[in-house]
């Protein structure tokens, strides 16, 4: 936290930092960083040495998938705003890499803060790479192995540029000591810790003040979300899952918070919905509302996957792989891909599938962030 030696910005000015005290930019763009960022914020507070800078790149700018987490979560109000709405994946990234830049360059921060894979995620990674300012990343080392999904290629690009890595799992390391090029790095050294998982962290911390949705809601239901591009973009897979939890919802009620993506998918696809009751989407509170009081959980999201093994709610996986290999391992959770019979049979199979005795330790005991914040100063 002293004096820093100096990072050329690309006029060829050096970015100097003298102060004693850690300015931390952190970089959210989506609604699963607000939440992440939560845990951290609240951490941060605790050390009067960490000056923490938000920067909101706009990637998911609704009211609904944005301001109410700010609100709701009491996240420190960002400072910066970008509002960056492109629908394609290369410009929206590059329009962000150009903003998050001059930013940089303004602020000179110690260190960059990144959360998981998102194109925000990486945008940020190589803002801070291109000025020479260390990156922190939240949720390191998480692979798919499924090269085709665009939240992999973030990752995996964001893991080689950053500086701390810090993982929320065993197999989170592994992954990261099976790519021997992660090692390999003349310009900055690499750090990697196991953390737990920081969403563990919050969802202890919020789920007295859980909240229930205003919308109807049977004794008996599942909840069902759906957003990822192989899924939403892919009219045989959306038409497919939709016609499974379609038919279980003939009886048992399926909740369905609709992402932005997913309903425009259905708008274009003209599929009908009925059965399932369909809903905006819902606040983190309302989530896990919904996780305390439901029978299980159809998902494409990691988050969620994770968050349904916090509540001990079985969860089956709208994917073919999931970065969360350990819950698959421990039959937490199981992959039920996009086939329409394969949901329907695993759905009337769950009490012989999922395992009766949730593991208490997969992803440490709630105490990520203060790991974080403390690995954090004695790095840095």
């Amino acid at each position: 936290m002293g004096q820093r030696s100096g990072r050329v910005c690309p006029s060829g000015q050096s970015i100097q930092n003298s102060k004693k005290s850690m300015k931390i930019l952190t970089i959210l763009g989506a609604r699963p960083q607000f939440i992440k960022a939560a845990c951290l914020s609240r951490t941060f507070k605790n050390h009067p040495i960490i000056k923490e800078i938000i920067l909101h790149t706009g990637q998911h700018y609704d009211q609904k998938m944005s301001e109410i987490f700010f609100r709701e979560l009491q996240l420190p109000k960002p400072t910066y705003h970008l509002k960056c709405t492109q629908k394609n994946r290369f410009k929206m990234i590059g329009t962000m890499l150009k903003d998050i830049e001059e930013i940089m360059y303004r602020q000179k921060p110690d260190a960059s803060l990144v959360y998981g894979d998102t194109n925000s995620t990486l945008a940020g990674a190589l803002a801070s790479f291109k000025l020479g300012i260390p990156i922190i990343h939240i949720e390191a080392g998480l692979r798919s192995f499924n090269s085709q999904m665009p939240e992999e290629t973030n990752r995996i690009f964001t893991d080689k540029l950053s500086t701390l890595l810090f993982c929320p799992t065993k197999q989170a390391i592994t992954n990261l000591e099976n790519e021997t090029s992660l090692q390999e790095n003349n310009m900055q050294k690499r750090h990697i810790f196991l953390c737990g998982d920081i969403m563990q962290d919050n969802a202890l911390h919020y789920a007295p003040y859980a909240k229930k949705p205003a919308i109807s809601i049977k004794s008996k239901f599942i909840l069902a979300t759906l957003h990822r591009a192989q899924n939403t973009d892919n009219p045989k897979r959306l038409g497919s899952i939709l016609e499974a939890l379609k038919t279980i919802a003939s009886h048992t009620q399926v909740i369905f918070p609709v992402h932005p993506r997913t309903l425009q998918a259905l708008n274009a696809s003209h599929l009908n919905s009925a059965p399932l009751t369909f809903t905006p989407p819902v606040s983190y509170l309302e989530t896990l509302w919904l996780l305390k009081h439901s029978q299980a959980v159809f998902t494409d999201s990691g988050g969620l996957q994770k968050e349904s093994y916090f509540f001990k709610k079985p969860c089956f996986i709208l994917r073919e792989e999931s970065e969360w290999e350990e819950l698959i391992q421990t039959r937490c959770a199981i992959l039920v891909g996009a086939e329409k019979e394969k949901i329907i049979q695993s759905f009337g199979n769950m009490p012989y599938l999922f395992t009766k005795h949730f593991p208490s330790d997969l992803y440490g005991n709630g105490n990520a962030g203060k790991i974080i914040v403390e690995k954090i100063l004695e790095t840095l």
